[in-house]
């Protein structure tokens, strides 16, 4: 799959609305900076509360956790602003600047955000109590589910890279240290059978860094975990004959079978804001996630989830991350449960269209993490 860079110009003039993944989630490059919001006024509620305490309940104020301010998440977060104040229950959102994921999840637990979107990684993570969130699990809810972040892994046409495990003795760009990239990186790498020692030279390059060091020939390939397109991705095809990595058969099984939180993806050939690839790819994704406290209202997760489903249908979607964000999957195949308010909006909508099975909100390690999930990125 070779694709040189004049054939793809058309997918810049697009990117604005394309949308890539969070700087802060997947770099992690600015993750002690955060806007510090007014915590006055600003709970949910209890989810306990019944139907006729709800109904004469007062609106509530909500502080919406995103990322850095370059990033997709803090975009999103601008523009569901208006959308989710327009709602009865809600009398204000004030969208805040954090380091995304890790601090939106801590934030919910320490009652500075209400509302926030995060990655499943580390939303898997914080409910079973790993990692950053060992001896501190989380009591986190879904609201819905978003965009997927896509693993994108791309080589120099001339590199004998044509697989994952092609890369033993090679150099690769992992994304920065500690970064959402080098979390992906390390994983299929392990899942087709190797580890840094195998590579030739491991470099703890960002998007902009790694793309350079491809161009000057100074790197095989790199990973990319983000949206699609990635920027940088793009500008590369402009410059160097490169082609795109599969993370496919027996790696994606292994790397779907061992991390839950994937998912299986592909981009599809022909789309002009997406590469415009003459062959498709096949890779796994992580999905974003818009998160509550499960202490939030009923009422207040439901009429979040109602607003967020009608804006998605309502033909005036402004962010690119969105605009391909299937409606039937905001409540399908989460790694978290879902919130008994927003459930009880997705089992009616279902209800309404004359289905009659419940949702899928368990949040299980069973989801089925092999279905393709609808790219917005």
């Amino acid at each position: 799959m070779n694709y040189k860079g004049g054939l793809i110009a058309a997918s810049l003039a697009l990117l604005m609305l394309g949308g890539c993944g969070d700087d802060s989630d997947s770099q992690k490059a600015d993750s002690s900076a955060s806007a510090q919001p007014d915590s006055a006024d600003t709970q949910g509620g209890s989810s306990e509360a019944g139907s006729s305490s709800e109904a004469a309940a007062e609106p509530v104020q909500l502080v919406f956790g995103t990322g850095g301010t370059s990033g997709a998440y803090y975009a999103l977060g601008g523009a569901l602003k208006s959308v989710l104040e327009a709602s009865p229950v809600i009398s204000n959102v004030q969208v805040v600047s954090t380091g995304a994921s890790v601090q939106n999840i801590q934030n919910i637990q320490d009652g500075l955000n209400q509302l926030a979107i995060v990655m499943s990684d580390v939303a898997y993570d914080a409910v079973n109590g790993k990692n950053q969130f060992e001896n501190n699990p989380a009591d986190i809810t879904a609201i819905a589910g978003l965009y997927p972040n896509v693993v994108q892994v791309v080589a120099l046409d001339n590199s004998g890279i044509n697989s994952i495990a092609d890369m033993a003795g090679k150099r690769i760009g992992v994304g920065q240290v500690g970064s959402g990239v080098e979390a992906s990186a390390k994983i299929a790498l392990s899942a087709a059978g190797l580890d840094y020692d195998d590579l030739a030279r491991v470099s703890h390059t960002g998007y902009a860094d790694s793309v350079t060091e491809m161009s000057n020939g100074n790197l095989d390939a790199a990973f990319f975990t983000s949206g699609v397109p990635n920027s940088n991705i793009t500008g590369l095809m402009q410059s160097r004959d490169i082609k795109f990595v599969n993370i496919d058969g027996d790696t994606a099984k292994k790397l779907m079978d061992d991390y839950p939180y994937y998912q299986s993806y592909t981009i599809p050939a022909g789309a002009a804001e997406r590469y415009d690839l003459s062959e498709p790819v096949n890779t796994v994704s992580i999905r974003n996630l818009l998160i509550a406290p499960a202490s939030m209202r009923d009422d207040v997760a439901e009429d979040l989830a109602r607003r967020f489903d009608e804006y998605l249908n309502s033909g005036q979607v402004a962010v690119g991350a969105l605009k391909e964000v299937g409606s039937d999957t905001l409540d399908q195949g989460l790694i978290v449960p879902v919130h008994p308010g927003a459930k009880r909006y997705y089992d009616s909508r279902q209800e309404s269209a004359g289905g009659g099975a419940e949702s899928d909100t368990s949040g299980s390690d069973a989801a089925d993490n092999n279905a393709n999930s609808n790219d917005a990125g």
